[in-house]
């Protein structure tokens, strides 16, 4: 497998990335993927060749974490790239909070749970607005010098944000953003649209999650008679175990975009979950490395597919204009 550079990081990761919130993680009742899965598919990711592991401190309530790190313990981690996160506390009694001395504990925590002496790289899960960013961009420095952490990334945050972010970091020179996680995929850009400018102008790698809509893009769901949210779901899909599927991924541009996946998909024989993940590989604005987040070996291995699917301009720009309807409108977005 041809590794891509991650933005300015230096770093050589895998065209995925495996997400692992799932790990843990509770939905309707049901554990989306226990600790024995989360091992297979760990070791499925890494048999393909992925190399870029992403988590988070409050993922499955420190059980992602856990289990990478047994899984870890048992490798050389030198051969992988991790990535964590801060914001939601689980070691601190601060339960939002990007203060100096919970960014620490937390980061503490995520090594603890991980078994490793450092990660790759530490994204802010979220932007607090009560704490001055220069607070919170001092203690990343710091923990960047002492080899704790090597890089530094944001997730969700608007475009002013992280635009205030960098320019703090430059102007006290402290370890600036270099990696970024945002809401993104074929059917949600323009919500986005400021974050990535910023992105592709300060050359920000972008490591979408929620790729393919929580499972939208991939043609599972089928739309039942007229009606935009009305969604026929498989058992045991995201769409049958949560309220919220609808409400963030189904839209009449949804729908749109999906249509114009399925007919490139048609053309390139791949999968809908193909296209969609190769749609966002083709962009050459940024780097951009997206973030699976299968539930089975099987979908992992449909998922590295895309990294053969090779998409003509003309079908990128099928996928890309799908978005809009005949006056050149964006269509209705997610909520």
């Amino acid at each position: 497998m041809e590794y891509v550079r991650l933005g300015e990081t230096g770093l050589q990761v895998s065209p995925l990335a495996l997400g692992t919130w799932r790990f843990g993680q509770e939905s309707g009742g049901v554990v989306e993927t226990d600790r024995e899965q989360a091992h297979e598919l760990l070791d499925a990711y890494a048999e393909h060749g992925g190399n870029f592991i992403d988590t988070a401190n409050g993922y499955g309530g420190g059980d992602s974490e856990r289990w990478i790190g047994e899984w870890l313990a048992e490798r050389d981690r030198e051969d992988f790239v991790v990535a964590s996160k801060c914001y939601w506390s689980q070691v601190s009694r601060f339960q939002e909070n990007l203060s100096r001395k919970n960014v620490r504990a937390e980061v503490e925590g995520s090594l603890e749970r991980l078994q490793t002496d450092y990660l790759d790289i530490l994204y802010l899960h979220r932007f607090d607005d009560e704490t001055p960013i220069e607070h919170t961009l001092r203690a990343l420095d710091d923990l960047v010098s002492e080899g704790k952490v090597h890089y530094v990334g944001i997730s969700t945050a608007d475009a002013w944000k992280l635009t205030k972010g960098l320019w703090k970091a430059d102007v006290n020179n402290y370890e600036a953003f270099t990696v970024t996680q945002p809401l993104f995929h074929a059917a949600y850009k323009e919500d986005v649209a400021d974050y990535l400018d910023v992105c592709a102008d300060q050359d920000l790698a972008v490591c979408p999650y929620s790729p393919l809509a929580g499972g939208f893009l991939t043609g599972k769901y089928e739309r039942v008679g007229d009606g935009t949210y009305d969604v026929e779901a498989p058992d045991g899909s995201r769409g049958a175990l949560t309220d919220v599927f609808e409400d963030w991924y189904v839209s009449e541009r949804g729908w749109a975009v999906l249509d114009a996946v399925r007919e490139v998909a048609d053309e390139v024989d791949a999968t809908p979950a193909q296209v969609s993940l190769a749609w966002l590989m083709a962009q050459d604005e940024f780097t951009c490395v997206p973030i699976v987040g299968a539930r089975t070996t099987e979908q992992l291995e449909e998922n590295f597919g895309a990294v053969d699917v090779e998409l003509s301009e003309e079908q990128f720009d099928l996928i890309d204009q799908a978005r809009y309807d005949e006056e050149g409108n964006v269509i209705e977005s997610e909520d």
